[in-house]
């Protein structure tokens, strides 16, 4: 398996576990504000961080989309 593709399933267990979420709605909200490109295009840098610096920086990705 790729590991970005990894880094995908990680970043979704770990959102869907620190927010207390279920992974379909998980995927919905990354759907809908395009985290899994964004997670893509800054693989090189968002794995070297902890689980909570990733999430703190989607929960910012997604905030930011939001107010477009």
């Amino acid at each position: 398996m790729n590991e970005v593709v990894k880094f995908k399933a990680f970043c979704i267990e770990r959102y869907k576990y620190l927010h207390d979420m279920k992974g379909q709605d998980v995927l919905r909200l990354f759907k809908e504000y395009g985290v899994m490109d964004y997670i893509s295009s800054f693989y090189d840098v968002l794995h070297s961080f902890g689980d909570r610096y990733i999430i703190s920086e989607i929960d910012e990705f997604i905030a930011a989309r939001q107010m477009v």
